[in-house]
């Protein structure tokens, strides 16, 4: 299979018996192997594992069994995922001194019941506390578009290994927008499902008030089809809600009647190439409503209280017994976290409530709402500072304004990625649906791919 095959034309290739699992994974580990340099995108590639799980599906495969949905498909994982024989380092040093994991992360195992094959865990920033993909003990990964430029995070190496065609989809993780910004950066379709809809059991947490998990792909039809076989209630997951599972897939191209969508002003208007992409998007659904979500600016300070104080209390004691293993950048923030009073995060948790409602109340007349993913396309990789509404400012606690938001009240939102007459990078547009409404996003994302306003091409370089 080609690198830009999709997961839809992978899975039905080997269930048809055109192409074998064996064949398809073979192609993914060699050009993981070729290409990991370049890009910084894997932290470890597990051949044999990978070959082992091939050759059982196409046992199947050949033997009359059903190899399942995703039969033979090659997928990779953030490193903050359990699996089963590595050490789950979490893009840090210290957790390089713990055990191997013993099982596998929950979606990891479920995309493997499905017939999927994992090659290999990514590079992230550490203990996913950023938005640009620069490891400090591991390298930067690299955006497939323009090695020179970051490819956003902390889900970095997940995007760059998608981007870049060495598997169709990826699992990464999303506190504040770390699926969506490198969807954004790096030319993809990504997933943020409604907070407690996947589990998380076996990843290694962040906040667990705001964490979330998700895919990135290469197509919206590749998302549901990942989605689908991720639902399920999990009680290893106490943040999971027991609902039963809403597949969207076999929906996917039958749009909504009468679906309502407005784009987000004033604080979510963005500038420039960010509200270019938005216009655009909107032209292409005949969106001209336009809707203000008051408090914005209070609830993503809010969001970053509550993660510097979550944060802070998680890694409290590795902060006491190994500050200098940490990344400088994300030890000092999380050291602020600690030094936060009680009161800001009770008050930011009070604000979280009045926020949320006030959101909802909105999707009482509208069933999405569109807004930039990130304020620019990728900066270079290195870069310190960015101008944000005209005003320069650091670049890495900044890049998920737009996100950030979003991720505070737990909503689904489907990042689609757009490329602008003349620009030579993607940048990504949101689709936020109400709570447990994944379908919405994702069918307004398969719209907009039909018709050719959202793509996801395998980067020049390696396609």
């Amino acid at each position: 299979m080609t690198p830009s095959a999709s997961a839809l034309e992978i899975a039905e290739s080997v269930r048809d018996g055109r192409v074998t699992a064996r064949s398809v994974v073979e192609a993914a580990l060699s050009r993981a192997h070729s290409h990991n340099q370049a890009l910084g995108a894997f932290t470890d590639i597990v051949d044999d594992r990978a070959r082992d799980r091939a050759d059982v599906i196409d046992g199947l495969a050949h033997g009359g069994g059903d190899p399942g949905p995703l039969a033979g498909v090659p997928f990779a994982a953030k490193n903050l995922y359990d699996i089963a024989g590595l050490t789950t380092r979490a893009g840090s040093k210290i957790n390089r001194g713990n055990r191997p994991a013993k099982a596998d992360a929950t979606l990891i195992r479920r995309l493997e019941a499905a017939g999927a094959i994992l090659v290999g865990a990514c590079n992230m920033d550490e203990y996913a506390y950023g938005f640009v993909g620069e490891n400090a003990h591991d390298g930067p990964s690299r955006n497939p578009h323009d090695l020179e430029h970051m490819t956003g995070g902390s889900s970095a190496g997940p995007a760059a290994a998608v981007a870049a065609g060495i598997v169709p989809i990826s699992l990464g993780s999303d506190t504040n927008g770390s699926i969506r910004v490198p969807a954004s950066f790096c030319g993809l379709f990504g997933l943020k499902a409604t907070y407690g809809r996947l589990s998380r059991a076996g990843t290694f947490p962040f906040v667990a008030s705001l964490d979330h998990v998700g895919p990135l792909g290469r197509s919206a039809r590749d998302l549901a089809l990942v989605y689908d076989v991720m639902q399920g209630f999990d009680e290893a997951d106490p943040a999971m809600t027991k609902r039963p599972n809403e597949p969207v897939a076999s929906r996917l191209k039958h749009m909504i009647p009468g679906v309502r969508i407005a784009m987000a002003d004033g604080y979510f208007a963005g500038d420039g190439v960010a509200r270019e992409a938005v216009l655009h998007v909107a032209k292409a659904l005949d969106v001209t409503r336009v809707v203000s979500i008051a408090d914005a600016h209070a609830a993503r300070a809010a969001a970053f209280l509550i993660t510097m104080a979550e944060g802070a209390t998680l890694h409290l004691d590795r902060l006491r017994n190994w500050p200098g293993s940490f990344d400088p950048d994300v030890r000092d923030r999380l050291l602020a976290g600690t030094l936060l009073p009680a009161a800001w995060v009770g008050q930011s948790q009070k604000l979280r409530r009045h926020f949320r409602e006030n959101v909802l109340k909105l999707f009482d007349v509208l069933d999405a709402i569109l807004v930039p993913s990130t304020p620019m396309t990728a900066p270079l990789i290195g870069q310190k500072t960015a101008m944000f509404g005209g005003v320069e400012m650091p670049l890495r606690p900044h890049i998920g304004i737009f996100t950030q938001p979003f991720s505070f009240i737990g909503l689904p939102v489907v990042s689609v990625p757009v490329w602008l007459k003349g620009e030579t990078l993607p940048i990504g547009v949101q689709i936020i649906a109400p709570p447990w409404r994944e379908d919405i996003a994702l069918r307004i994302a398969h719209q907009l791919e039909t018709a050719g306003i959202a793509k996801a091409p395998v980067a020049q370089a390696f396609a």
